[in-house]
Parts: C-alpha cells; structure tokens; sequence
C-alpha cells in the first residue's frame, strides 16, 4: 500500500528550517516509529535529501540569509510494502519572505528540479578555518559549506591525536561529543577528512541549541593580547632576583 502526504514546514527562519523539515517527517511517523514499524535511518535519510535539495536552494542560488523567513510545501509517497519514501518535487512550493522577485524564484526552483538527483547525490565539500586558542589551550575551528558558516570544532591536541568535539547546523542540528581520532598530516586536513563521519555518529539536537553551543565555543576564544600578557606575567612571575 502507497500513503501520500504533505510536509509543510511552517514559517521558518533560514537558519532552522533543516531541522523543522526532520521533526515534521518524523511527527508523521512517530508511531510507527515507536512501534518499529519504520527504522528511524531511513525517514532521517530521506529529511537529509530533501534538506540538501533546500539548501542548495536557499543557500546557493537564492543568496537567502539565515534570519530569511521561508515555508516549504511538499508532497512525497511512503510504500509500506518496500518501506521507502519518494519525494515529489513537481509538487513543491516554496515561499521567501524577502525582496526576491516571484519569478526568479519560479525560474531557481525549476533549473534546480531538473538537477535532483544530482544535487541530492553530490558530495557536501567542507572546509575549516582557525579561528584561534581558548586559555587552555583548545583550539578551536569553523567549518563551512561554500563560504557560508555551518558550525564549529573544539580541538584538544594530545600527542599524535585529537579530541573533537562541537556543534553544526547544517546539513542538520547535531552536537559532536568528544572524539578521539588520529591526525594525519596536520589538524585541518584530517578534521576537513573526518567531518562527514563526525557527523555521522553525532547526536541530533535542536537548532537553538547548536547556535548557542557555537555561540559559547567562540567566546572561549583568547585574545592574542591577552596571551601575549599573560607569557609577559608568566616571565615575571619566575624571574631570579
């Protein structure tokens, strides 16, 4: 048997609606869900999908900023015999409250409909930036996608490895709790090489919640100034008189 529904995600800011998408699929099949009927991979998989296919939307083509204010409406097909689900991007509409003409987004959305598989298919290709020290001595990372910021690392260096651990909001809401893992070559080429199962065996979590774990982990930050004073104090402290 086929069941056919609709997602609509609401109004939504940008900035959340990957993780509005997840909690709308998940609500229509939280029973079975409790009742084992549907693995909970396989509906997180297919919100991922259609979460990309977004993004590339909102994000890539439409230039849309994280406060942008959207609704996504979208029908899609669950076959209870085979138990997987089909999205049916003819059906889907969006809306974008900002000063972007209806006609561009008609046009965006129809360029990208004929790129789905593609788009769903490709590679999500993420780079890091230092952004500095805590007093720790942590260091910590940025990371983005196509220039745009999706969430950052806390790295504790211990010999030959590193501690990771940190917080994303895209491709979804997800807290990376520490993990250990071998450098290899330097600190930003293996965090660049190991995002995507970082991500993988992270925990999901609310938007909120990331933005703010991201928020902390930044102003954990010291100062270069500040450093500099306290090897200065440090000096003074151990000098022989």
């Amino acid at each position: 048997m086929v069941e056919r529904r609709e997602l609509s995600s609401g109004y939504i800011i940008v900035g959340a609606y990957a993780d509005k998408i997840r909690k709308v699929l998940f609500g229509h099949f939280s029973d079975r869900i409790k009742a084992k009927e549907i693995d909970p991979k396989l509906v997180a998989k297919y919100a991922g999908d259609l979460n990309k296919f977004l993004y590339e939307i909102f994000v890539n083509r439409l230039k849309l900023d994280k406060g942008d204010v959207v609704r996504v409406r979208i029908e899609y097909e669950y076959d209870e015999d085979t138990k997987e689900f089909k999205w049916d991007f003819s059906t889907l509409r969006l809306e974008v409250f900002k000063r972007v003409p209806e006609e561009e987004v008609k046009k965006v959305l129809e360029e990208a409909r004929e790129e789905v598989e593609t788009i769903i298919s490709r590679e999500i290709a993420y780079d890091v930036k230092k952004l500095g020290t805590t007093e720790f001595g942590d260091e910590i990372y940025e990371v983005y996608v196509s220039d745009q910021s999706v969430g950052i690392l806390q790295v504790t260096p211990i010999d030959e490895e590193i501690v990771v651990k940190g917080a994303f909001t895209y491709p979804e809401a997800k807290v990376i709790e520490k993990t250990r893992m071998k450098i290899v070559e330097s600190i930003e080429n293996t965090l660049k090489s190991n995002i995507g199962s970082l991500l993988i065996t992270a925990k999901e979590a609310d938007y909120e919640k990331c933005r703010k774990i991201i928020e902390r982990i930044k102003e954990s930050i010291v100062e270069e100034e500040k450093k500099e004073e306290e090897k200065e104090e440090e000096k003074e402290e151990y000098k022989w008189y």
